[in-house]
């Protein structure tokens, strides 16, 4: 996806803020939310089908932010082959 100029007489839509630009508070909630469900998946009786999904959801969580933190190292050293936009 390119981004391209607006056309003449389009007004330009204004920059996102930068708290909206910021993946650590979205990642940090997510994994306290799956960390939370896992603590309770092995501490309630009640919970204990939950066991594998939470396990997972940490898991899946672990995995994306690895991905993430490898790309954004990638940014930061100049790889040509690295995602953009990263900070």
């Amino acid at each position: 996806m390119s981004a391209e100029p607006p056309e003449p007489g389009q007004p330009e839509p204004p920059a996102l803020p930068t708290i909206l630009l910021e993946p650590w508070p979205v990642i940090i909630v997510v994994a306290v939310g799956w960390l939370v469900a896992a603590i309770l998946a092995f501490t309630v009786a009640g919970l204990h089908d939950w066991r594998p999904i939470a396990v997972a959801g940490l898991g899946v969580g672990v995995l994306g932010t690895s991905i993430f933190l490898w790309q954004r190292h990638a940014v930061r050293r100049g790889s040509r082959g690295a995602q953009s936009g990263l900070r």
